[in-house]
């Protein structure tokens, strides 16, 4: 697919700074701080707040500083306030689709702590991909802060890309998820569903985590069949997006369907329907009565965006 990295998070070409990761410390004097809390960068407009290392709302940060790329000479690292306490928090929708919650910090008032799916389209490439690296990361040393291997607690180490146990000598790297999400049609047709929990209406590409020892292609047909009971012939790569909720790789994909009756498996989805072209244009343009698209700026929004402007190959 030729436009394959013009999906949001992905084409930046972030100069990653792998070379520097060891003695990070040393780069720190010069260098960009990207700010986060639980999970939301912090957001000016339409741009990633860029901090320096000394100013005052960092002293709220935990001391690890993630080095995130290199930019012009200059380090760019992420800091996290997550322990700081923002005045009146409204927590009950944080991480999720309704989060529009937005919470300023008293030393940079010009800005705010955004959820970065809301944000997310309007930010620079850089920026959002800046934003996702440090989402991602900051949230596996959240959830690993002790050895797989014995059990004792571990530490970060290279700049938060490893962490390292003393006790046993293992060394821990950040985790990514395999998922294919999938552009499955049939003639005029493209396979949609919807899962419980998201937005009214909200209908989006069948997609599923891959396991072990199967194949994108395998893990496209298995997961169409166990979600909607539909088979699935050729299957193709068309793109891939980072998606920082909390750690995939999203791989888009596209299959042919060889049947197309419909049997849900409520466990994993509610609802699951053929949609022709004519009236994905119509969700598109916000006029299918029962229908919302899928969130702009998710691959399932870029790949039926594509397949409605026969821009997919």
């Amino acid at each position: 697919m030729k436009i394959a990295e013009t999906v949001t998070f992905a084409g930046a070409n972030l100069d990653r700074a792998a070379d520097w990761r060891a003695d990070s410390a040393a780069h720190i004097a010069d260098s960009d701080v990207i700010a986060l809390w639980r999970g939301k960068p912090l957001v000016a407009g339409d741009a990633l707040v860029r901090l320096r290392h000394d100013h005052p709302a960092l002293s709220d940060a935990r001391d690890m500083r993630l080095l995130l790329a290199r930019s012009g000479g200059r380090a760019i690292f992420a800091a996290d306030l997550s322990d700081w306490t923002p005045a009146g928090p409204d927590v009950a929708h944080l991480d999720s689709f309704s989060d529009q919650t937005e919470q300023a910090h008293p030393a940079v008032p010009q800005a705010t702590f955004v959820e970065l799916r809301s944000a997310m389209t309007r930010l620079s490439r850089e920026d959002a991909e800046l934003a996702a690296t440090a989402r991602s990361l900051f949230h596996w040393h959240a959830i690993h802060g002790f050895c797989a291997n014995c059990g004792a607690a571990s530490v970060a180490t290279q700049a938060g890309w490893q962490r390292d146990c003393a006790a046993c000598g293992r060394h821990h790297f950040p985790r990514t998820d395999p998922v294919v999400i999938m552009l499955i049609t049939h003639q005029n047709s493209v396979l949609v569903g919807r899962s419980p929990g998201w937005p009214e209406g909200m209908y989006s590409l069948l997609a599923g985590f891959v396991e072990p020892g199967e194949t994108l292609e395998a893990a496209v047909r298995r997961e169409v069949f166990e979600e909607a009971g539909v088979t699935v012939g050729a299957v193709s790569y068309l793109a891939s997006q980072p998606w920082a909720f909390p750690a995939s790789l999203m791989c888009g994909m596209r299959g042919e369907a060889t049947s197309t009756a419909i049997t849900i498996d409520p466990a994993e989805i509610e609802d699951a329907r053929w949609v022709t072209r004519e009236e994905m244009a119509d969700v598109f343009a916000g006029q299918h009565h029962d229908i919302k698209p899928a969130r702009p700026g998710a691959i399932a929004h870029f790949l039926l965006e594509n397949w409605l402007s026969d821009t997919l190959d």
